[in-house]
């Protein structure tokens, strides 16, 4: 048997790499900026070709579709070497591995396009599913479900790690096939199927991780539905109670009340019913507290399989927020450095909230070629924003909020009013004094690394925190530079001063 993580050939990391995933309904087109822990998607296109329409009654792909599909293949196999794209990999799914005129497809596009297509196994598509919730979610814990349109794959994941999953043949496309208008049926081919999951059952009670772009479309419609204020799908969740409630009522809509729905294209739409009924009854089945939607899945876990263990492990914020600022910085700001010098003010944050803060001290230099009126509100919407896991959405307003008060952003601003729900008061307080004590430590340095490390921060046994500078850089410690620490020092409620020492050693 093939490994299921098979992975794409090593090569360079700035190599752009880029994907194409042949779907039982769409196919996409994917650039990566490379072979790395957290790429940037620099092209994704998807086309609606339907290849596997009607498959379960005639086992061959849909003709229109496959007409649709390699036209649209070769305009993105000629797109990804005009972008440069330095490897290209083609995979195939369920609706070519299953028809009987899936090999003659595949001749046609490798003969056209002069590309090799894969087509992969049942298990190889969970397998890379799993690897691509993992690498966007890497402490998921409970089931991936990933739902193409012919197909749909279960994984546990358990401590980073994803088990043997299975394929069951329940996609959209292949529910409308066998049940036509007959959701009674849809639900007894369902319930039938994922009964016939062994580990299933062992499984209730945990977290369901869903990627696929008709379960995509349901976290769109939900959204617009709960006046949910971030249109981000990656890490949306919903609790099963509100889940419930969701799908009940989507169920009673007919195509017209549909079509009203905002966010969701109107080809995508034919799945939607499909979607919600398998979703059902999978929620019914392992009764998990939370759904949460991934934006990663296979195409990323297929670069995620090709990076090597250690960089497979590293944290996905940190790789993509060191890349941001590898690419802006100024004069080689090291956020290390800086989150080092701010930890004497937050000794007692757990782990994950000074990863937020690391975070944060990596992009704190990421908004300064902005205009200087909109760089606290810039920093914000491109934190709020950032196009790469490893953070939900809680993380996001908070890690939003610390940039926001590094750049001097009001609390109050309109810009960061319609977000407040997705975090506790306490907690953006405290992301605004983490943004104030960067913001003094770019004041007092100037942004250089070498000035940064002639200073640092300390609290004293009364609880107030004194800026140390060595007695000959007195200069540094101008009338911003106070003002800033006593800006810091009213947000933690603490009395703000600062002190000198004789020696100019670093640090």
């Amino acid at each position: 048997m093939s490994d299921p993580t098979a992975s794409p050939a090593a090569g360079p990391r700035d190599r752009r790499v880029g994907v194409i995933d042949v779907g039982s309904n769409s196919i996409r087109l994917v650039v990566f900026d490379g072979l790395r822990r957290s790429p940037l998607a620099l092209f994704n296109e998807k086309v609606l070709c339907g290849l596997g329409r009607g498959l379960e009654k005639t086992r061959r792909l849909h003709p229109e579709g496959t007409v649709q599909g390699l036209e649209n293949l070769r305009r993105f196999v000629r797109l990804a070497h005009l972008m440069g794209v330095g490897q290209l990999d083609v995979l195939a799914t369920a609706a070519v591995r299953e028809a009987t005129d899936g090999p003659d497809f595949v001749a046609a596009v490798e003969q056209q396009c002069g590309v090799r297509v894969r087509v992969i196994t049942g298990q190889e598509e969970a397998a890379l599913s799993a690897a691509g919730v993992l690498s966007g979610i890497p402490d998921a814990e409970g089931v991936m479900g990933d739902l193409g349109g012919g197909s749909v794959e279960l994984v546990p994941l358990a401590g980073g790690v994803a088990g043997p999953g299975v394929s069951l043949p329940l996609g959209p496309l292949r529910l409308a096939d066998i049940a036509a208008d007959s959701p009674k049926k849809a639900r007894d081919l369902v319930d039938t199927a994922l009964a016939g999951v062994g580990w299933l059952a062992g499984q209730r009670g945990r977290n369901l991780y869903l990627v696929g772009g008709a379960w995509r479309a349901l976290a769109r419609i939900h959204m617009d539905r709960a006046g949910y204020p971030l249109h981000v799908i990656h890490h949306y969740a919903i609790e099963r109670p509100a889940m419930d409630v969701f799908l009940r009522d989507l169920a009673k809509l007919g195509r017209k009340s549909l079509e009203k729905l905002t966010g969701v294209s109107r080809r995508r739409l034919d799945a939607v019913p499909n979607a919600a009924l398998l979703l059902g009854r999978l929620v019914e089945a392992l009764m998990p507290p939370r759904i949460v939607f991934s934006a990663t899945g296979l195409r990323e876990g297929h670069v995620f399989a090709g990076l090597d263990p250690a960089e497979r492990a590293a944290d996905p914020l940190l790789s993509a927020c060191r890349s941001i600022a590898a690419r802006g910085r100024r004069f080689g700001a090291d956020g290390d450095h800086l989150v080092a010098w701010t930890d004497p003010l937050f000794a007692d944050d757990p782990p994950a909230l000074r990863r937020l803060r690391h975070a944060a001290a990596l992009l704190s230099d990421s908004a300064w070629n902005e205009h200087p009126d909109y760089r606290a509100e810039q920093a914000f919407l491109g934190a709020l924003r950032l196009p790469h896991g490893g953070i939900d959405h809680r993380g996001r307003l908070l890690l939003a909020t610390m940039l926001h008060a590094r750049y001097g952003g009001d609390a109050d601003a309109a810009v960061v009013a319609p977000y407040g729900r997705l975090a506790s008061a306490g907690e953006r307080l405290w992301a605004e004094a983490v943004g104030l004590a960067l913001r003094v430590g770019y004041t007092v340095s100037g942004g250089s690394p070498e000035a940064l490390q002639r200073t640092r921060l300390e609290t004293g046994a009364g609880g107030g925190i004194r800026l140390v500078l060595a007695r000959e850089d007195e200069v540094m410690a101008g009338e911003a530079v106070r003002r800033r620490l006593d800006a810091l020092g009213r947000a933690l409620g603490r009395p703000a001063a600062v002190g000198f020492r004789e020696a100019a050693a670093a640090g």
